[in-house]
């Protein structure tokens, strides 16, 4: 591939564009999905108790942490160590991959109420995610947003992944999931911020949405 060498105004410029896209858009979704969100939230709120959305501190830009906002999808008080577990073994290579999806997600994991897995399922749950690009926090597209101690285990080369915001969805996300092992994943992360332009955003933008109503690949 070849490379050109990115004067900083260039730089600045197309950071501007992205997060002016970011903005507008955001702005759009959250508008056009209001309906959605009011009844997603009823949805959860009746599930089971607890608050209608999940915080979480994630690892930003930069490695600075953020609270995501999620809705809410599992019990309350639910105990996360076997998925730290099975996330931890996933990172070390040390499950088997069978090219499915369970090399992503706990299946059948019972802290996720009924409600929560189809909001999973078409990744609804996402949608507040929506304002944490409002706020700059994220991007509409970039890699996901890793847990603290997540990033603890990434191996160094994966650590490029932090130079630009989190997102939404990102170049993994739409580039054959359930075929890679997670470090492939992180490694797709790394391969985007090399290539990220404008026009990349787009199109993995527009391969988002098939992937999303079809409920393919979500955890």
């Amino acid at each position: 591939m070849l490379l050109e060498r990115v004067r900083p105004g260039r730089k600045l410029s197309a950071e501007a564009a992205i997060r002016l896209r970011d903005a507008c858009l955001a702005g759009i979704l959250v508008v056009a999905s209001s309906p959605l969100l009011l009844l997603v939230g009823i949805a959860v709120a009746i599930s089971s108790p607890g608050p209608i959305l999940f915080r979480q501190e994630r690892v930003g830009r930069y490695q600075r942490p953020f609270d995501m906002l999620k809705f809410r999808t599992m019990a309350v008080g639910s105990n996360d160590e076997v998925h730290r577990e099975f996330v931890t073994k996933m990172l070390r290579d040390e499950l088997p991959h069978q090219g499915g999806d369970e090399l992503f997600k706990l299946t059948e994991d019972e802290r996720i109420t009924g409600v929560g897995r189809i909001l999973r399922r078409f990744s609804l749950d996402e949608l507040p995610q929506l304002f944490n690009v409002l706020s700059g926090q994220m991007s509409l597209v970039g890699p996901r947003p890793a847990l603290p101690w997540e990033v603890e285990l990434f191996q160094p080369r994966h650590r490029k992944r932090f130079e630009v915001k989190p997102g939404m969805t990102g170049l993994w996300q739409v580039k054959g999931r359930s075929s890679l092992s997670m470090n492939q994943a992180l490694d797709l992360d790394v391969e985007y911020v090399d290539r990220r332009t404008f026009w990349l955003d787009l199109g993995i933008l527009a391969r988002t949405v098939p992937v999303v109503l079809s409920g393919r690949g979500a955890s």
